[in-house]
């Protein structure tokens, strides 16, 4: 199958997702997710639970490899929940959400469990998203922006974050390059991103 009819393959499964997801429970502006079973997901050893509406959300980046098709994100979500879990000792993938390339959203511990992304003093109280890539040089590609914004506004809708929640970068948090200079200075621009 072509590149070109693999994303089409993957934007279809996407609106039938979104569809699906509006004839139940979650909020018709929220984005599709790709669930832990589509990408493979190792299964999680996770049991601290987020008590919600969360104040805060992370933003990092992964630091290691991008990825542009559902294929390759897929393979960098199991690459790095391997590395956090086998090399680490974590319960499950460090992150709550992973954003690729692809424009998609893939599922890490989700809203309810706390993340490894912040250290101890902030994983409790933030959801952490990262974008799979190293962002120094560069800004992410537009569809993972949209991808990142459109979670931002679903966590809203599902009440799992606050509306006047507060965006931090994780370098605002934590001694690290992450998210990396132009990510960074890019979610300093965005509605919702308080400086320390």
């Amino acid at each position: 199958m072509s590149r070109r009819c693999a994303l089409l393959a993957w934007a279809l499964l996407g609106l039938l997702r979104l569809g699906a997801a509006q004839e139940t429970e979650a909020p018709a502006c929220c984005i599709p997710i790709v669930p832990r079973n589509e990408w493979k997901a190792l299964a999680s050893e996770c049991a601290q639970r987020l008590s919600l509406p969360l104040r805060y959300v992370v933003v990092s980046h992964t630091a290691g490899s991008s990825c542009d098709t559902p294929a390759s994100c897929q393979q960098q979500a199991r690459n790095v929940q391997h590395y956090h879990m086998k090399t680490q000792g974590w319960c499950d993938v460090g992150y709550n959400f992973l954003i690729g390339e692809d424009g998609l959203v893939y599922e890490g511990r989700g809203w309810n469990f706390m993340g490894a992304h912040s250290g101890h003093l902030w994983n409790p109280m933030s959801i952490g998203i990262s974008f799979m890539g190293n962002y120094m040089d560069r800004v992410p590609a537009p569809q993972a922006i949209r991808a990142a914004q459109g979670l931002l506004a679903c966590g809203v809708a599902q009440g799992a974050l606050r509306s006047n929640y507060v965006l931090k970068g994780h370098r605002d948090v934590q001694r690290t390059l992450s998210p990396g200079d132009q990510l960074y200075n890019l979610i300093q621009n965005w509605p919702h991103y308080r400086s320390p």
